[in-house]
Parts: structure tokens; sequence; C-alpha cells
């Protein structure tokens, strides 16, 4: 590993006084660490590789209308915990690919990453804390022959770790302004039409389809203050895995159906969601159907819920559903997808009025609902029906409000309230089915500037509940000493639980330039990690952690 960066960091460096003249090098490196300790508290015994790293250098070099990178990677000695385990120990090339660019033709050969529609049908993406890379290697095409015209075609096997699927992924993506197209004034008006399937040779062809179908449609639609959206995709009849292991000799298609609206003007913003999936989850090799690593996953659909950053509000976080579950042997395995609406409002008072005050107050608002579909189940012929807008067992429902306030110039004041209400399985990352959980979070934060760049944020949090591991306390000191270097203590006490257990963390980052430094020593409370809406499980363990990113 060591002498496989050190060529890497001579390559590049030593072309840099090539590139000025001739085009120009860019890219990022990132290296995040731990070294796990035994916690007989928290019965965590660390496993014998106690120092686990994930390392990924990037480098880019551009060139007139060419583009061309490589990512190295590098898990060594093991991959941090909680990661896609064929990573572990495993070092080299991950990604690598050859663009051309110019107004009408944009082509991509090697690894790339895709997007089509709102990621419904197909998307590709790198998210490092999550362990998600599902880059696709192939070719790429985009072609944009008029200003109203847009059509994309890929082609290639997904990126699995260090190695690819078996099964192949191609797609078709039309994208229409005809605002430009048909001169519509102040009318904002996109469509669009997508398709992807999968191949995968099966031994099996005789009652397994070598091709897995998806269509799509979508509508984006705005005028004034006004805007909305409608998406529908199809998938074609696929068969039912668990564990790797096709349950039963049936083959059953899915569909999903995801609308938008809002209206936004100056102090105010409304914003709603409608989503339903029925039998959605889509993988290039389809013996992956439920990766618990988010590994192979073709398609798009994260939580449709706030994002919340405090500590508390993220101890029961929703994991989308889209699976279908159907164990003739036990009928409580048997559910579908999920449906249900998320909404967000923004108020904004004006200063000077009784609301706003001296410098105004921000006001937000969200509610979100989430069931499995209202399905029969017939186990004798292993089939089943569900009702298109109908709701089954509650999975989620959180309604949360916000108000963000500022007294001084420098004193800053926010306070939340959550009230919650999530199956108990789900936030463990196992199969819904469980006994509902009832929990209200509080939360209080204060930031005061001295100026300088120097400031203190404090938070203190309580969840209530009366279920699980009971209630909680928690806060968070942070100080920053300017722009540069920060500190910040932070613990969550399960006071009520069977251990009593602190949740403790402190740590410090420090920015220079494009440079940035953090680390940290504490414990990890143990389930789901989500970002943007999608979800791994982590379990419970104590250490330290690093972490460098540079840009250049």
């Amino acid at each position: 590993m060591r002498k496989t960066l050190a060529l890497l960091f001579a390559l590049s460096f030593g072309l840099m006084t090539y590139a000025q003249e001739n085009g120009y090098f860019f890219g990022d490196f990132e290296t995040n660490s731990q070294w796990l300790q035994n916690d007989d508290k928290l019965d965590f015994e660390a496993p014998d590789a106690r120092f686990r790293s994930n390392n990924y250098f990037n480098l880019n070099y551009s060139y007139g209308k060419f583009t061309a990178g490589v990512q190295y990677e590098a898990y060594l000695p093991e991959a941090l915990l909680d990661y896609e385990p064929s990573l572990s120990g495993q070092d080299g090339v991950a990604k690598y690919y050859l663009r051309y660019q110019d107004e009408i033709l944009d082509v991509t050969a090697g690894y790339f990453y895709e997007q089509f529609g709102s990621g419904l049908i197909l998307r590709n993406y790198e998210d490092r804390q999550l362990g998600i890379n599902n880059a696709l290697r192939g070719i790429k095409v985009k072609f944009t022959p008029t200003y109203y015209l847009t059509l994309k075609g890929i082609y290639g096997n997904q990126r699995y770790g260090f190695e690819l699927s078996d099964g192949f992924v191609q797609g078709l993506d039309l994208e229409v302004d005809l605002n430009q197209l048909l001169d519509l004034g102040d009318w904002f008006v996109e469509v669009g039409g997508s398709y992807v399937a999968r191949y995968q040779k099966n031994e099996k062809a005789d009652t397994l389809p070598n091709y897995t179908n998806a269509f799509g449609a979508r509508l984006d639609i705005a005028k004034g203050n006004f805007y909305g959206g409608i998406e529908y995709t199809q998938l074609d009849k696929k068969p039912l895995v668990n564990d790797g292991k096709i349950e039963n000799s049936r083959l059953f298609d899915g569909n999903a159906l995801q609308a938008n609206i809002g209206f936004a003007k100056s102090g105010l913003a409304i914003d709603g969601t409608f989503r339903r999936m029925d039998n959605f989850s889509f993988y290039s090799d389809y013996r992956e159907e439920g990766n618990q690593y988010n590994q192979m996953l073709i398609n798009y659909v994260p939580a449709l819920t706030k994002q919340q950053d405090y500590l508390l509000a993220n101890i029961y976080v929703y994991n989308s559903q889209p699976r279908l579950f159907f164990n003739h042997k036990n009928a409580f395995e048997a559910r579908t997808g999920e449906i249900g609406t998320q909404w967000d409002v923004y108020y904004t008072a004006k200063k000077g009025t009784a609301l706003g005050g001296k410098y105004g107050t921000k006001f937000s608002g969200n509610f979100s609902y989430w069931a499995g579909l209202d399905a029969d189940f017939n186990f004798d012929n292993n089939t089943y029906k569900t009702k298109f807008f109908g709701t089954g067992e509650r999975y989620y429902q959180d309604f949360n409000i916000e108000i963000k306030k500022r007294w001084t110039k420098e004193w800053h004041f926010a306070v939340t309230y959550m009230n919650q209400v999530i199956d108990e399985s789900i936030t463990s990352g196992g199969i819904p089915g469980g006994d509902d959980i009832k929990a209200q979070v509080g939360v209080i934060e204060n930031t005061y500037t001295f100026g300088g760049g120097r400031s203190v944020r404090l938070e203190l949090q309580h969840l209530w509940t009366k279920q699980d591991r009971k209630n909680w306390a928690g806060g968070m000191i942070e100080y920053n000493h300017n722009s540069n270097l920060s500190f910040y203590i932070a613990d969550s006490w399960n006071y009520e639980g069977d251990g009593k257990l602190h949740y403790y963390n402190v740590g410090a980052g420090y920015t220079k330039g494009r440079a940035r430094l953090t680390v940290g020593y504490g414990r990890q409370r143990g389930g789901l990690l989500c970002v943007g809406g999608v979800c791994r499980y982590v379990s419970s363990n104590t250490g330290a952690n690093m972490s460098l990113s540079l840009s250049f």
C-alpha cells in the first residue's frame, strides 16, 4: 500500500509543471481510520484487527474537451467496522474513466455515475460515509442536439467492491423542455421517459427471465409561486429473494408512484410529497436483494422524512421499505412496499413584527406518515393483491416543529420538538412487524459568537419513551476558536436503560485551506446510521477515530 500511494503521489506532483501549460490536475485524498478497544459496559469485544482504515485517492486530468481520472482505494489492514466485508484487506485501482464533452455530445468510457429523473428508476453515486459506490463500468452517452432535448444512454456492469456484478445494466432516458420547444411563456413544463434493464444470464432460464425491465415516465410543472411533479415506474416480473435464496417459483412485478407539489414565495414555503412503492427493490444481481450494505442497488428510494442533526433525534430513524416479503410458512412475514407522505412548511416572521422581533424569527414544521400497503396474501397459490391507495400497518409517523431566533447580534437560539411513532423492528434494520415505539424529543440550542471567528454552541436534549430503552438525556458543547480550529464534547445518556450507559464523545477539527483533519474518541450507539434518507446498520463500539481530507 505504501509503495502504491507513494507512486501515485509522485506521479501526480511530478506532472504538475506539465499540466500548467497543457491542462490541469484536480482531485482529492481522504483517509478515515479507527482504533477499537474492548468495552465491558457496552458488551463490546474489539476484533483482532483493532486498527481499521478506509482510504481514497482520486486523481483527474483535464485537457480541452477531454477528462480522464483514476481512483485508488485501500481498506487496510481491514475496512472500517460494519462496511461491506469484501472490501476488508483489499486495495487497488477501483475506478477509472475517460470523458469527452462538448455542447452536443458527452461520452464517458470506464466507470461513471448517472441519474434518470429523481433516481426512482436509476441512480449511481458514491457516499463514503455509508460505504456506497454503485458506479457502472461501461459506456455512457449524453446527446443534446437542441436546447430543449436531452437523450442519455448507458450500458455496463455495476461495481461491487473491487469486483463487478454478474448482471448488466442498460438504459435510455429522454428529457424534453416543452417551455423551450413550444414557447409557453412563464410556464415551465418538462417531460421525461426512462427505460432501464438488468440482464443476468440464469442457469434456470426456463423459470427465471434473463431480462428484468423497468419503464418510467415523469412530468414537472412550475408557474409563478407554484410547482409540482409526478413520476411513475413499472418494474417487470422478478423472483422473490430472501437471504440470497429464491422463496418460491412465482415471479412478481413491481411499481412506484411519486408526486410532489409545492408553493414558495418570500417568507413562506409549503412542500408535499407522496410516494407509493410495491415490490420495488431493483438490484443488478437478483441474488443481492435486500443487501444490508446497499451494494448493487440500481434505483434510489431514500426515506422521505426530515433529516435531523441532533443526537437523540437520530435514535429512531426510518428506513424506506420497498421490498416484498412473502414467506408462505410464516404469515407474519407477508408484507410489501410502503405508502405515505411528507409535508414541510417554512415561515419567516418579518423583522419588527410581534413574532419577528428585532431580527426576525424562522418557523418550520414537518409531518410524515409511512405504512405498508393494504394487501391480501393467498398462501395456497403464492399470490397477493394490493389496493393502490390502501394503507396497511403503520411503520412510522413523525411530527416536528423548529423555531430559530436571534435575540442579539451575538446570540442565536433554536428549539425543536419531535413526536414519533415507529415500528421497533425498523430501528434495528429488521423486517417490519414489531411493537410500536412512541417517543418525544425536545432540543434547545444556543450559539453565542464572540467575534474574531470565536463562538460557542450548547445543545440540551431529552428523549421520552416508555418503550425500548426508556428515557435519554443528551447534550453537546462545541467551541470554535476561529474558522480553522474547533473542539466538542457530547454525551447521550440512556439513564433509564438496562445499563444506564453514557455514549460520550470528544473531538476536535482543524481546517487549513483545502485540508481538514478531525480526531475523536468515544462510544458509538448501535442502530441505523442514515445519510440523506439512506441507511446502514452500525454496531455498538468504542474507540478512537481520525479523518483527513484534502482536495486540490
